[in-house]
């Protein structure tokens, strides 16, 4: 493979922790060389934040050699041909150059090569398909770095090919095209995609949210978005997921904010159980779930209730985040007041209501949560003894 130039490298990559992975490699021959995301993003002088390295040694010999020159190496997967290099807080993910003898989905059958170009035939972008050695060195066997510079998202080889070896490619695909595409898609892989756009289903939900999560956070996701729903593509994986314009709203009110969930949220088109849905398919978190199936479909009418009282019920941020997906008129209102805002306490708890001789049941937390909207639509202000009035008066009532 004939050298395309050299690059500047960053600190990360040029760092001595860096230095001393590849005099460990090198010490009885084996050649290694930078490759993929973080070639291309030092290309582009974007921040570097995994560095992967390949290497011509098979994975046993390069435990070796990490163990003579006292690195701390991690087996993470080994049969695939990788390893994990640990010096204080970086870490390095080492490959052994490879080809797929089989693919299925995420999983392929792999045969070691010490072939760089077969091994850079089997990625998935041309400009994921760059390596670099330590002193910049740069490789380019597919014309990725002329890609990278024009913002052109291109396969490596025949698009429908590389989506057939694992389909996760697609979204990956539409990912990059959101992160680094200046360029409108190439008609070929756009066509790949939504010609095998069916198998996306057959997905695991985590690799899923991964990708989509990836690609929500783009600075600005809604163009690839807009594609990937006009094609039917989207409708696959997410048929809810259909309220571009709000998420065109959220990303452009909120510019500063690439929250996943937020924006998930503002792209769905659906109740509570469908949100919860989602969230199954996509293998959210319990955390992400709740907030999902909140900011999706809300328990009260957003609009009903004035700033303070969102402010109360559900916190700074999330009431924020309520009124830019549901009541976006009042966005500017809300941030006034949570600029002056100070959360009040409700002076009530259970064991006021135990007290006063009410057992515990079910019926306390129904009894506070009464006096404190009670509380909440006086604007706070009632004291204490003013809530226990309230209650007792309540109490007396009862028949």
């Amino acid at each position: 493979m004939t050298p395309a130039g050299t690059i500047q490298l960053p600190e990360s990559m040029a760092a001595p922790e860096t230095r001393r992975v590849f005099e460990a490699l090198a010490a009885d021959g084996a050649q290694a060389r930078f490759v993929g995301g973080c070639v291309r993003d030092s290309l582009l002088r974007r921040p570097v934040k995994d560095i992967d390295i390949a290497t011509d040694a098979e994975p046993e010999r390069v435990l070796r050699l990490l163990a003579s020159a006292r690195i701390r190496a991690i087996p993470t997967g080994i049969s695939h041909g990788t390893i994990t290099a640990v010096i204080g807080t970086a870490h390095y993910e080492i490959t052994t150059l490879r080809h797929d003898v089989e693919t299925f989905g995420r999983h392929a059958r792999v045969a070691f090569t010490d072939d760089w170009m077969i091994d850079a035939s089997r990625r998935d972008f041309t400009m994921n398909a760059l390596f670099c050695t330590i002193d910049g060195t740069l490789y380019d066997p597919f014309g990725g770095v002329e890609d990278a510079r024009a913002g052109r998202v291109r396969f490596v080889g025949d698009a429908r090919d590389r989506i057939t070896e694992d389909v996760l490619r697609l979204l990956r695909f539409f990912r990059f095209q959101a992160h680094y595409g200046l360029t409108p898609p190439e008609p070929a892989a756009l066509d790949a995609c939504i010609q095998l756009a069916p198998l996306l289903p057959r997905l695991s939900g985590e690799r899923v949210q991964g990708e989509m999560f990836r690609l929500l956070r783009a600075r600005d996701p809604v163009p690839v978005l807009r594609l990937m729903i006009d094609h039917g593509i989207l409708a696959h994986l997410l048929p809810d997921a259909t309220a571009i314009d709000r998420l065109a709203f959220v990303t452009g009110h909120a510019p500063g904010q690439d929250d996943p969930v937020l924006r998930l949220a503002a792209l769905l088109k659906t109740d509570r159980a469908g949100a919860l849905r989602v969230a199954e398919r996509l293998r959210l978190s319990n955390a992400d779930t709740v907030r999902l199936a909140l900011l999706t479909a809300p328990p009260v009418n957003v609009a009903s209730l004035n700033p303070r009282q969102l402010l109360h019920r559900f916190g700074i941020d999330t009431a924020r985040d309520l009124v830019l997906l549901h009541d976006p008129e009042r966005t500017a209102i809300l941030g006034q007041a949570a600029a002056k805002w100070e959360s009040p306490r409700f002076p009530l708890q259970g064991r006021d209501l135990l007290d006063l001789g009410i057992p515990r049941s079910p019926r306390i937390g129904q009894l506070l949560h009464g006096i404190e909207r009670w509380w909440e639509d006086r604007d706070y202000r009632p004291t204490r003894e003013d809530c226990l009035i309230e209650l007792r008066a309540r109490l007396s009532g009862e028949p």
